[in-house]
């Protein structure tokens, strides 16, 4: 089975999760740039917004690039279309089943790779033509599903014959290594980019990913279906007791609202919602993207050989 980069055309076989407010035109091209498959992401933009920044990372990189739909916004179908307009080449999904989307892309000869949380939705998409499939466990940051990546890669891996990609808990050699001993051909990262130094975002979240402990994550709003994981701070902890009394979709919103954009353009990391996963404990410096990316690559292979040395040794 081809590996990630050679579906893709990028260096690396790893590409750039779809963040929303911070995966821009620029930070997709600087991802792009640096070998990757840059994502520009949509959560909370219009169609004439994303037009904009895809106009953008194009004037920045010569390189692949691609954009993440999150199906929950209310202009899915016009950006569905701008897509194909701008002649974007590959397309992730997230938050919903993309299937009345994807006829059209494929006619435009966009890859899609939609973002699953469980092999049975996998198994529905495949149907439709998609070139692969990113399989993304609960240790992810923002919306998440139940399973680990760990429980998920190899199920979705089984249910279905085109490409996996494992995302959910990789910023390392060691987790590099264990997507591709799993089956996966490529990874897909966010949370070890947001500890970058072409990352959009305010100082006060990057050194907030940098002071996080191993257990410094929480998932809210399983309560209402939409499990977001974050940071704890000031914000998660009332809605936390909000969900707890069995408070209503309206009443946790007024907690939520404008929270990320909180976060990411004003630095406030009390009331905002800072979206992390749970490998922010292993994140320790901020780094050029390029270095991240020729780390995961160079000790993942590295890991898996010195595994089988051991391995073989013991026999």
């Amino acid at each position: 089975m081809k590996k990630l980069n050679e579906i893709l055309g990028t260096e690396f076989p790893i590409i750039q999760g779809g963040m929303a407010n911070i995966a821009t035109g620029e930070f997709a091209a600087a991802c792009s740039n640096a070998g990757a498959l840059g994502m520009i992401a949509t959560g909370g933009w219009d169609a004439e917004r994303l037009r904009q920044e895809i106009r953008r990372a194009r004037e920045l990189t010569d390189r692949p690039f691609g954009v993440n739909l999150m199906l929950m916004n209310p202009c899915a179908d016009e950006m569905a279309e701008v897509i194909v307009q701008e002649g974007v080449r590959v397309v992730t999904t997230g938050a919903g089943n993309p299937g009345r989307y994807i006829p059209a892309w494929k006619e435009a000869g966009i890859k899609v790779l939609p973002v699953v949380a469980a092999a049975v939705l996998a198994k529905r998409l495949e149907r439709y033509g998609i070139d692969a499939v990113i399989a993304e466990g609960t240790e992810s940051g923002g919306h998440v599903g139940e399973m680990t990546t760990m429980a998920l890669v190899p199920q979705v891996i089984d249910a279905v014959s085109v490409p996996v990609v494992a995302a959910g808990g990789i910023a390392g050699g060691r987790q590099m290594a264990a997507a591709m001993a799993l089956g996966a051909c490529g990874v897909q990262v966010g949370t070890c980019l947001l500890a970058s130094q072409e990352c959009p975002i305010h100082e006060n979240y990057k050194q907030a990913i940098l002071r996080a402990g191993d257990s410094d994550t929480v998932v809210t709003g399983r309560s209402v279906g939409g499990p977001v994981r974050c940071l704890k701070n000031k914000m998660t902890r009332e809605y936390l007791a909000l969900e707890k009394r069995g408070a209503t979709l309206e009443e946790l919103e007024t907690v939520t609202l404008g929270g990320l954009r909180r976060a990411v353009f004003d630095g406030d990391m009390d009331r905002g919602s800072v979206m992390a996963g749970q490998v922010a404990g292993m994140l320790h410096e901020i780094r050029p993207v390029r270095e991240i990316f020729e780390e995961l690559c160079a000790q993942g292979p590295a890991v898996l050989a010195e595994t089988a040395r051991e391995w073989g040794a013991e026999r």
